[in-house]
């Protein structure tokens, strides 16, 4: 974690190192009821300015618009202290900077100034394309035989602070199992309130080898004898976000997508598309809530997620479905000490029709909704509840200086993070159609387990590498990317 949690002995340095430099102390000045000499927080302060450093590309307003504490208010000293840590947390967040460090300045004795001390992280990141078409590491080295023609590739550009307004863009263009262009670019604030945004989403991307169906739970891939492309897919999606106050934001997504697949498709699985098309058009509408107050978005250690989401699939009568889905994801993370933590979450989704396309199709197996254990595994249906839990330990935190080496300063320190994880997983799909093929776990409590190691490192990638066991008596060792909750 690039911010700092020990406030209280970096406060107290601080404290002592201000009031030197601004008010000095002499003898007279020690409370009678302190012989110590060590210096009490004051009942109150009052923030006269705030001041940021090291913002060279982000705007300042940018930045203040993650803080509650502003200047001319008097605030307890108790709430002043969990503010200055919340700030901190949400800066961070913003995932603009390596560190983000608040240290207030005492000028007098309840007088502050608030120093933010920022580092930024290098916002152009243009970079090959070399990843797998599967769903996870696992899914391609068992199911597939780490075959390395289900690897995409390609070039990528990210401009993660456009005009120094925490803007995004990227651009996309990628060929191999997956041949795609994608365009995509938000704005967070448009309004000088800076409570208004919008973000705006194209793709066009291509299928050789597409999955038509799921047997045994697992998927069934298929490439006709001429290698023909099987699938194109175009979407188009506009949002408006609406955060009115730091923790909550709301969706609105309104978009248009167009599939269209080989006639081969449909003689290898006639329900492909239910209305028995080739061709899958529709306009569709999301109503999104997001509640995120986590210390790391990437991987927390304490905090709350909220994710709440409501689509309509076909708005209009020329649409050729109408599907309504809705999805959940919940978690908590609590310390329980400076090593441990422990974290839970609920996901979950559910369509209220009893077939879908099958490019809509939900279940275990597909992301956010996973059970350790069965990574190789998709468990298919219309409903769909999973409930993860880790107890983690924290076993190193530390970060190497190489800026002897290295001439780009936003690359010069490497944080390494490890945390053993203690994990445990249940889950149920609901099938209504109750296939045969794929009745083994479908319909029936699903649960795992197992121990890993997590390894967070720069700009807060992260792997997991798990041994993990299933109540369908199968076991085998898995490699993850990012947090499993």
């Amino acid at each position: 974690m690039s911010y700092r949690f020990s406030f209280f002995f970096h406060f107290l340095c601080c404290c002592t190192a201000c009031c030197l430099l601004h008010q000095p102390l002499t003898a007279q000045q020690v409370p009678e009821d302190d012989p110590s000499g060590k210096i009490n927080p004051p009942k109150r302060v009052t923030v006269n300015n705030i001041f940021v450093v090291g913002n060279e590309k982000t705007r300042r307003n940018i930045i203040l618009r993650e803080m509650d504490i502003e200047t001319g208010v008097t605030y307890e000293w108790e709430e002043f202290v969990e503010l200055l840590l919340a700030d901190e947390k949400k800066i961070y967040n913003l995932q603009l900077f390596t560190t983000a460090t608040l240290t207030p300045l005492f000028v007098a004795e309840e007088q502050v100034e608030l120093l933010v001390s920022l580092k930024e992280r290098w916002y152009i990141l243009p970079s090959l394309i070399f990843n797998l078409a599967d769903r996870n590491f696992s899914e391609w080295w068992i199911n597939q035989g780490r075959d390395f023609s289900r690897v995409n590739y390609g070039v990528k550009l990210d401009h993660n602070n456009v005009g120094g307004r925490n803007e995004k863009l990227r651009v996309i263009g990628q060929l191999g199992f997956t041949q795609a262009i994608d365009l995509n670019y938000s704005i967070p604030y448009f309004d000088k309130n800076q409570l208004h945004g919008l973000a705006a989403k194209f793709n066009y991307f291509t299928n050789k080898n597409i999955p038509i169906r799921s047997v045994e739970n697992k998927q069934l891939f298929y490439r006709n004898e001429a290698e023909d492309v099987l699938r194109k897919t175009l979407n188009a999606f506009l949002t408006y976000s609406f955060r009115g106050s730091f923790y909550n934001i709301h969706y609105l997504t309104a978009g248009f997508h167009n599939t269209r697949i080989h006639e081969d498709v449909l003689e290898q699985n006639p329900n492909y598309f239910p209305h028995g098309s080739q061709r899958l058009k529709y306009f569709m509408a999301t109503y999104r809530y997001r509640h995120d107050n986590r210390d790391n978005v990437a991987y927390a250690t304490e905090g709350t997620l909220l994710d709440l989401s409501l689509t309509q699939y076909g708005l209009f009568s020329g649409d050729d479905i109408g599907e309504t889905e809705f999805s959940l994801l919940a978690s908590t993370y609590t310390r329980l000490g400076r090593k441990f933590h422990f974290a839970t979450g609920i996901s979950g989704s559910a369509f209220f029709s009893r077939q879908q396309p099958y490019t809509l199709v939900r279940g275990i197996g597909y992301r956010p909704d996973f059970i350790r254990g069965y990574e190789v595994n998709v468990i298919e249906g219309q409903q769909t509840i999973v409930h993860k839990n880790s107890l983690r330990y924290e076993l190193l935190n530390i970060a190497f200086d190489i800026s002897d080496f290295m001439p780009i300063e936003e690359f010069s320190v490497i944080p390494f993070q490890l945390y053993l994880s203690a994990n445990f997983d249940q889950g149920f799909v609901r099938d209504a159609n109750r296939i045969p093929e794929n009745a083994r776990l479908t319909n029936r409590y699903l649960s795992g387990y197992g121990l890993g190691l997590d390894l967070i490192g720069i700009y807060d990638t992260v792997f997991r590498f798990e041994y993990s066991f299933n109540n369908a008596g199968t076991s085998n060792f898995f490699i993850n990317v990012r947090a499993p909750l």
